[in-house]
């Protein structure tokens, strides 16, 4: 698929409302709950992968990755973490709470690399950090009292594993290593469902849920995930971190007008703390280097 600039950036919008179309499904499903919800998501979105990559990187894919390296398979595992807190989160709190903690993800990759492999952190960004981190507190706090923490807590591991993956492909890269990030994708879902498997007993998903689980893995998460990659090769990393924003508006106001989930005062206030924090970042950002 050749993408310019405008056709790739509208695609991208595309793959960010089908991400956020995860919380107003997983309000409508009948019985099926938790690690059901989630082992079912990573396994249609295994078997979509199945027919998907082939077409994306030729029928030699799954061969290549015995090939692979310790990041690849790294990758993979973080791949995993992110599927499966993800829903767990979803079934556990609020769709906003969940989407504005994974909206932290940027920052948080800042300060890991930072961290582990040197990467100097703009003043901008300590700036955003802390602002974001102010509006995540003020969440967090109100959920202390109301105790439904835990939900936000689990939303917490999908940004701290997307840092983590985005560093060790970083670091792999500067090795001369390259990882195939779309592969991976494929290894995550196959580590999520493994892991969650035992965890999902017993099965009491209807028809109904599985149908809608079946969305979720093939056009919730399997092909937008493989569209995201096609338009990283055509958007620069600042327009793809605010494209990807939209997925915490778009996912909050589908829960509210097709679940009936209005976001509360904390969600509104923290959730404008982080995502003004993050876009003012990536603004101020892409204005110093066209300069």
């Amino acid at each position: 698929m050749k993408l310019n600039h405008n056709r790739a950036a509208g695609l991208m919008v595309v793959v960010t409302f089908m991400w956020s179309t995860a919380g107003v499904v997983a309000r409508h499903l009948d019985a099926a709950r938790s690690f059901e919800v989630t082992f079912w998501r990573a396994f249609f979105t295994a078997v979509s992968l199945l027919v998907l990559l082939p077409l994306v990187r030729g029928r030699r894919v799954f061969a290549g990755m015995r090939y692979a390296g310790s990041a690849f398979w790294l990758s993979g595992v973080c791949w995993g973490v992110m599927f499966t807190a993800y829903m767990v989160a979803i079934t556990l709190t609020s769709v906003g709470n969940v989407l504005v903690t994974m909206s932290l993800g940027p920052l948080i990759t800042a300060l890991i690399a930072r961290v582990f492999i040197g990467h100097r952190i703009p003043m901008r960004t300590w700036i955003a950090i802390g602002v974001a981190g102010a509006g995540v507190a003020y969440m967090y706090a109100s959920q202390v009292q109301g105790g439904q923490l835990l939900g936000t807590l689990v939303a917490l591991c999908v940004p701290l594993a997307g840092a983590s993956n985005w560093t060790i492909t970083q670091h792999s890269h500067a090795q001369g290593h390259n990882v195939d990030l779309v592969p991976a994708v494929f290894v995550g879902a196959v580590f999520s469902c493994l892991f969650t498997l035992p965890l999902a007993f017993p099965f009491e998903a209807t028809t109904h849920d599985l149908i809608l689980l079946g969305y979720l893995g093939v056009f919730q998460l399997g092909i937008p995930c493989v569209l995201a990659v096609l338009c990283a090769q055509v958007l620069k990393a600042p327009e793809l971190a605010l494209l990807a924003l939209l997925e915490v508006v778009f996912g909050i106001l589908l829960a509210w007008v097709g679940a009936g989930e209005v976001p509360g005062q904390t969600v509104l206030i923290g959730g404008t703390l982080v995502i003004g924090a993050l876009v003012a970042n990536e603004l101020l950002g892409w204005k110093q280097r066209t300069l």
